[in-house]
């Protein structure tokens, strides 16, 4: 995939944000960072503070409520605010054409609340998890994909 001269990527994962801008072209991009936002997710052990509740049709205990995972709906409140600030962004024509790379459960979770503006920017998806590797190698996935 083929990055515009100053287009938009977005790399996320469920709990950080990396905006990059493409300062090159088409043919040697250079994606330079603009905005990073890292929200702090410990895992759902560490966020819940009670079991399960136990209930039963019956009178006896046979079986346990379902549990939320916090860690979990926390990714997901974090995708949906990542798609509004997609969103904000349009609207301040920030962006012509968006790229986007995300694990595929929160790539899912962010498609659930694209607004029309961003998806009439959007040139492209990568369903990877590239939060956490040098922009060198962002920037030469997304040309292979």
């Amino acid at each position: 995939m083929q990055i515009d001269h100053d287009a938009m990527v977005l790399v996320a994962d469920g709990r950080k944000l990396l905006f990059f801008r493409n300062k090159g072209d088409r043919a040697f991009p250079q994606l330079e960072a603009e905005e990073v936002k890292v929200q702090d997710n410990p895992a759902h052990l560490a966020q819940a503070s009670d079991k399960a509740g136990r209930a039963s049709s019956t009178g006896t205990v046979s079986g346990t409520m379902g549990e939320n995972d916090f860690h979990e709906l926390e990714e997901q409140r974090f995708a949906a605010a990542a798609a509004d600030l997609l969103k904000r962004r349009a609207f301040a024509q920030d962006y012509e054409a968006l790229i986007i790379v995300a694990p595929p459960s929160a790539l899912g979770e962010m498609r659930k609340h694209y607004h029309k503006e961003v998806q009439d920017r959007l040139v492209g998806e990568i369903a990877k998890d590239l939060a956490n590797h040098p922009v060198s190698e962002i920037e030469r996935i997304i040309a292979r994909s």
